[in-house]
Order: C-alpha cells, then structure tokens, then sequence
C-alpha cells in the first residue's frame, strides 16, 4: 500500500502543486474509523483532481505490468492487474453513490465532464493489445497451473472481460467500440437526469379541503409538511417521489386528481421538452445493439445473457411466458371484481389505470377488513430496524451497533458498526431512508468499499449503504412503513449481508459481483421473513399505543397476500417484456418509443386498465442502470427465493444448519464460483418453480 502511495506522490509532483492535492482526501488514507469515507472532509472539488491523479496511477501500474521482463504467470500479470486501480477505484465509488443518494448540479457537472474521459481510460486498457497477450498467454496455461477455484474464477473472468472489452477487434472496429462506450457514458447519466428533474418538477397543491376528500390523517399531514418545505403555505403538496404519489393514488376519491397525478407519473421524461428521453433511448438502443454485432453477438440481450444465469433470451421467454399467462388472467378477473365495485357505487366510468390503486384498497378493505393506515401503525421505522435486525440476529448472530462518531455523507443517515457474535468485526453498513431533492427514486444497496484482501492476505472489511426513499415523520407521527416498505427494507438488508459477509480475495469477485439473475436471491429470500407472525411479533408494535400486533391482523395480512397478485405480477412482467424487446432487437431501429411500447403492449395483450410497472421514458433500470436485457431477473431469482425458503421451512424458521449453509454457499461466495453450482451446493438441487407459484397465486 506504502508504494501506490509513493507513486502518487510522484505523479501529483509532475502534475504541480503536491500540497495542494495532498489535502485530497482521496490521495491519501482515509483517518476515520474502520477508513470509511472521510465524508466531513470530502469537497465536490476534490473528485476531478482524484479521478486525474488515479487514472495516471492506473496507466503507471499497467505499464509496469507491461513492461515486465518475466514471462507472464498468474502473479505478475492476472493478480497484478487485478490490484491495480485502486485509489480510481476508492474515489469512484464514492462519487457514484452521491450521484445517486446526494447528488447537486455540481456533482451531476462532474459526471458529465468525467463520463467520457473515465470510458476512455477504460478503454485503454480493455484494448491495450500488449496487456491483452499477457493475460491471454496465462489464459491459455489455465489448464496447466496450480490454482484454487477462486484464482481459476479471476483469470477466467479477467480473460472475458477482455474479450468482451473489444481486445479481439481490429484495430479500426476498436476505435468504433470506443466511440460507442463514450456515447453510451453520457446518454445513461444524461437519462438518469432527466428522471431526477422530472421527479423533483412536479407539483399538485391541494387548496381545498375537497381537494383532500379520502385521503388519511397521516398523508394529509406528510403533503403539509411537503408544502411548507417546498415554501407553500396553508396548502398541501403531492409529488412523483413514490411515498407521495402512490398513498394518493391509493386513497384519493378525487377521480379528477388521481388522473392527474397518474399521468404525470407515467409522462416522466416523455414531454417533449429539456428533460424528453425518447431521443436518448433511440441512441442507447442502437449503440447497444451496435457494440453488441461489433463483438460477434445477435443482440445485446445475447451479450448480456451469456453472462447471466439464463444464458440467452430463449431462457428468459422460457420463465416469463410461463408467468405470464396466469398472471394476466388472474389480472384480468381482478380488473372485473373492480369494475363491479365502481357499477355498485353508481360510478358511472370504466376503471382506469388510476383507479386501480384506489379501488383495489377499497375491495381489499371489504374483503379482508383490512387497509393500508391498519397496518402501517404497528410499523414504525425504528421497530421495524429493530426487526429486521433482529431476524438477521437470530439466523447469523450478527449485533449491529449505532456509531454516531463515523462521517456520513448526509445528516440523516444512521451508520452502524456490524459484529460477529464473538464481537470481532465485520464492516460498516449505513442507512439513508428518506427522500431528498437530490436523491433518485426507489430503494438500492452499494458499498463504498467492498471486501476482500491484500495480496498478503490481510481483511479488507467493507463499507456498504442501504438507500430508500420511505415516507418521514410528521409532526405527530413518527415515520410509519407500508407493508411494501418493511418488505423492500427486508430486501435492501439482504443485499447488504451479500455484501458484508463476503469472504473473498478479490475484489472484482466479491460481494453481489454475481450474475444479474442470482445477484437478487439474497435480497429476496429476506423478505419471507418480513410475512412470517413469529417474525412480526418480535417487533410489530402499535406507534400510540405499543400493543403487539394481533393474531387477527397477522391473519388478515396472510390471508390477503395473493390478493392483487395479478396486477402486480402482470405490470412488473410487462415491463421485462419491454426490455427485452429493445435489447432483442436486429436492427437497432427505434422510429417512435411511443408506438415501440404500444407494439409490446398489444404483443402481449396487456390490458388497458395495467400500465407497465416502468415506462420506457423512466426506466432507469434498462437505461440508465445495470439491468439491460436483466429485469427479468428479479422473477428469476424469486424462482431461487422461494425455492431456497422451503429450506427453511422443511426445518424451522430459523434454522442454524440452513442459514449456516446459506451463509458458506452464497454470502460469503460472491463471484468465486458458477451461481448454479453455488445454489446446488446449498439446496442439495436446481431449484422448482412450484414454490413461486404458489406464493403468488398463479397455479
């Protein structure tokens, strides 16, 4: 570690003014607790200089390896390469999680500005051809050296990356790969913008006491608290961030309202104005599948799959045109038992997709006694941290300690320090639960350092965050979640133990660096446990009154759990059709993203009342996320997350022998092995469809 320093010290004198970058936060160790970010010292000016000063690291240690007069071995070349980068690495990852949890116009400048010249850097390398023949001539000797799984999964996967970085092309189809990975850099993030600036832009203010007809105490009170901290007074705010549209849409008798609220929602980035993303998704589109051909596939859901547990999109349509056809019929009997509450009521209207929400509350109420704000007062945030720390306790033994003396990157975020059973430590993990004008929609798990170790050997413990955007506080409530909310903080709590329990050598292998399609097994096994009443009693308390939540309400939950089932399958599996659509195209050509979504809708018979779950002019996942050709992936590993429950199930709940084998098998495993394998290993077997389908309803 002393030498990488040296060699930036080197690089920072040549580059003027040493001092002055020295007072770099990311140019040097960080000095806090267990070396988080050192977030209270960390300027916006400082990640251009770090990003500089760690490229000319990179290129200085790619050199060396380069320039190595030894024949090219394992060590010298693949391990070598694999260490490089790191203080690149360290600032990156820093400034990729702020543009997503606390970004401004100054952070989304710099990654406007550093996009293409960090794709070009990472070009360089990918096709440098002398760094190239020396980790394919140890490729090739794979057979012959003396490695363990770990080391044969890092030069298996290194060699890949290289191949699929463009190093076969030629010479004058690499420079087109260039050009298409820069364009690409910029369109994502410019994509992702126009999202943000589409969410942060709307306003619905609600003047009247009319204009609040149905909706509860506790959203009444969170759009007030809106409206003052927007600068409004005596009025109330709805937005398009999701724990302001999506209560009102479920609550509001305002049929006139909830449509206009719906059509915001669904016209994000489709405006035809500054922040459109239909041009944007012609280009990405096009590139994609250009890039894709440059490197010998059909289209880039041939590329990405290959990759991926389902290995090609006869694999995805294998899963999702199972799913479908019970999916849309249960949707299509839900849609009815609407409509004849709306005729009952003397409505006058057929439903729409903005009456879905409300209408679906309303029979669910009548059906099962059984509403949202019911359920919401017996999870508060902090019982529910409480719960699902304590699940997490009683299957791995792991404590969680509150530190409130570690930097973070905003006042609201908690950290916690994260400790075996026998105290010895294991990572930081940090919680960001609400939203903010600079924070993007949804709920996602990162690191800000991941696990692995020194080439000596030595524990690098990681850093993760947990980000959500769940409703806050009011004046006179204290935060409350949804039964949604406590299923998605279960879910991001899984992906950080994917991340924490780690147990790998090398970074690029470890933690969630998985498939896309298993990457979602450890998130998604966590949330069986958020329904389970032994589970619910040990933290479930009425806010007001701190009554255990009852038997009779955990029944009437349980009971109602497949309720709705097909409309949230069905919205969710149209848009992994969308996806696929665009990504299985031969041609690249996009005339009107408008009609291409209608074409998928009408492929698929998707009634009108359903709208996709994203469309495509907000689909940050496919466009400007990680999850091209992948949105299928969330079923797909729900297939994995049912499955591996019964584990569970056939044992006891919390098992020691079945989490055990959990965490040695998948936790601690990352990237180190093929995820199939991995699963068999713990499962005994591939995994069966039947448990998905009965959870969801669809036999």
């Amino acid at each position: 570690m002393k030498s990488i320093f040296i060699v930036i010290i080197v690089m920072l004198i040549a580059l003027g003014g040493c001092s002055q970058h020295m007072d770099n936060p990311f140019l040097q160790e960080f000095d806090t607790p267990h070396g988080v970010p050192s977030f209270d010292d960390i300027r916006t000016e400082h990640y251009m200089p770090a990003f500089q000063a760690g490229m000319e690291q990179e290129k200085a240690e790619i050199a060396a390896i380069i320039d190595n007069t030894e024949p090219p071995t394992f060590e010298n070349t693949i391990e070598a390469y694999e260490y490089s980068g790191e203080t690149l690495r360290r600032a990156r990852m820093v400034f990729t999680n702020m543009t997503s949890a606390n970004t401004s116009s100054e952070i989304q400048e710099i990654a406007r500005e550093s996009a293409p010249m960090i794709s070009k850097h990472r070009d360089d390398i990918m096709l440098n051809p002398e760094l190239f023949e020396r980790v394919r001539a140890v490729y090739e000797q794979k057979d012959e050296l003396d490695l363990n799984q770990e080391q044969q999964q890092l030069l298996t996967e290194t060699y890949k990356s290289f191949v699929r970085g463009g190093a076969n092309l030629p010479e004058d189809k690499q420079e087109r790969f260039r050009e298409i990975n820069e364009r690409l850099s910029v369109h994502t993030l410019q994509f992702s913008d126009n999202v943000l600036a589409e969410n942060n832009r709307f306003e619905l203010l609600l003047e009247t006491e009319d204009d609040l007809a149905g909706l509860p105490e506790s959203v009444i009170a969170s759009a007030a608290d809106a409206a003052q901290e927007a600068g409004y007074e005596d009025t109330w705010l709805i937005t398009l961030h999701v724990p302001s549209a999506m209560p009102f849409l479920q609550y509001s008798s305002r049929r006139d309202l909830r449509e206009t609220v719906k059509r915001g929602f669904i016209s994000k980035g489709n405006n035809d104005d500054e922040y459109d993303n239909k041009e944007i998704i012609k280009e990405i589109v096009a590139l994609r599948l250009e890039r894709a051909n440059l490197l010998g596939y059909e289209t880039h859901a041939h590329y990405i799959l290959e990759e991926n547990m389902a290995q090609n999109p006869e694999g995805v349509s294998q899963l999702i045109d199972q799913l479908w056809v019970p999916a849309l019929r249960n949707a299509k009997q839900e849609r009815d038992m609407l409509q004849e509450m709306v005729d009952r009521e003397g409505g006058g209207f057929e439903l729409k997709s903005w009456d879905w929400r409300y209408y679906a509350e309303k029979v669910r109420a009548d059906r099962y006694d059984l509403d949202e704000e019911m359920i919401r007062a017996y999870f508060p945030l902090e019982s529910a941290k409480d719960g699902v720390f304590g699940v997490i306790n009683k299957l791995w033994g792991l404590e969680f300690i509150e530190r409130d003396d570690i930097p973070k990157y905003h006042e609201e975020v908690y950290v916690y320090e994260v400790r075996e059973a026998d105290e010895s430590f294991i990572g930081i993990l940090y919680l960001d639960f609400h939203p903010r004008p600079g924070k993007r929609g949804g709920a996602w798990m990162s690191s800000f350092r991941k696990q692995s170790r020194t080439p000596e050997g030595d524990m690098i413990t990681p850093v993760i965050t947990t980000v959500y955007n769940f409703s806050r506080a009011t004046a006179d409530t204290p935060a409350l979640l949804t039964y949604e909310e406590l299923t998605t903080f279960f879910h991001e709590l899984g992906h950080a133990l994917h991340g924490l329990l780690s147990d790998c050598q090398y970074n690029s292998l470890s933690g969630t660096a998985v498939p896309r399609d298993f990457v979602e097994l450890p998130s998604q096994v966590m949330e069986n446990w958020a329904a389970e009443p032994e589970v619910l009693k040990m933290f479930a308390r009425h806010y007001q009154t701190g009554e255990v939540i009852p038997d009779d309400l955990i029944d009437r939950i349980r009971r109602s759990a497949q309720f709705n089932q097909g409309f949230a399958t069905t919205e969710y599996l149209a848009s992994a059709f969308l996806d696929m659509d665009y990504h299985t195209l031969t041609d690249g050509v996009v005339d009107d993203v408008n009609a291409f979504e209608e074409n998928t809708r009408n492929a698929i018979d998707l009634i009108p009342e359903i709208e996709f779950r994203h469309r495509s002019t907000y689909f940050n996942h496919i466009f400007a996320g990680g999850y091209s050709a992948g949105y299928y992936s969330y079923i797909w590993a729900e297939v994995l997350d049912a499955d591996a429950f019964q584990a569970f199930k056939e044992t006891s709940l919390f098992d020691e022998e079945t989490a055990a084998a959990f965490r040695t098998h998948i936790l601690e495993r990352g990237g180190t092995d093929d995820a199939m394998k991995l699963y068999k290993d713990f499962r005994g077997r591939e995994p069966e469809i039947q448990p998905l389908l009965d959870r969801r309803g669809l036999n």
